[in-house]
């Protein structure tokens, strides 16, 4: 089940949330964890819409509802693991199903670096997450995503 966490502002019910909601930036995060939820929420808040998904194989289908710019994979979800769900949605991408999009993994110790590599994600933050890191890395995954060609 996709569930939106937060949004930049409280626009609900006037006449500009429908533009507001079309210019918003997606985020789609992927973790099984509450207490990583709120933490990420509170470094990206006033950034993106952030949405989130508890298990790894509901990513591509959520891509595919919300095409967010950025995807968060916490290297430890449920019943399909960060690093297969980002060679899962790679492979789509190769085969031309997704878009490409910045990827993120949240890793759990500094050596799994190398897997997150591998798995060709394009950035990593290594828990415990801090949310000045946490906000930078997502600004600048936003900024190269902005500065990409659309096709």
């Amino acid at each position: 089940m996709l569930t939106e966490v937060r949004t930049r502002a409280s626009l609900a019910g006037t006449r500009w949330a429908q533009v507001y909601h079309r210019r918003v930036t997606n985020i789609l995060l992927a973790t099984d964890s509450d207490e990583l939820t709120n933490e990420i929420e509170a470094a990206v808040d006033g950034l993106c819409i952030l949405y989130r998904v508890k298990a790894g194989v509901k990513v591509i289908s959520a891509i595919t509802e919300i095409d967010p710019a950025v995807v968060l994979l916490d290297l430890r979800i449920g019943n399909m693991g960060g690093i297969a769900t980002c060679l899962a949605v790679r492979q789509r991408e190769e085969r031309g199903d997704l878009r490409p999009r910045r990827i993120l993994l949240l890793l759990d110790r500094d050596v799994d670096v190398f897997l997150a590599r591998e798995a060709g994600a394009d950035g990593w933050l290594v828990k415990p997450i801090e949310a000045l890191s946490t906000r930078r890395a997502v600004k600048d995954a936003l900024t190269v995503t902005a500065a990409e060609p659309t096709q």
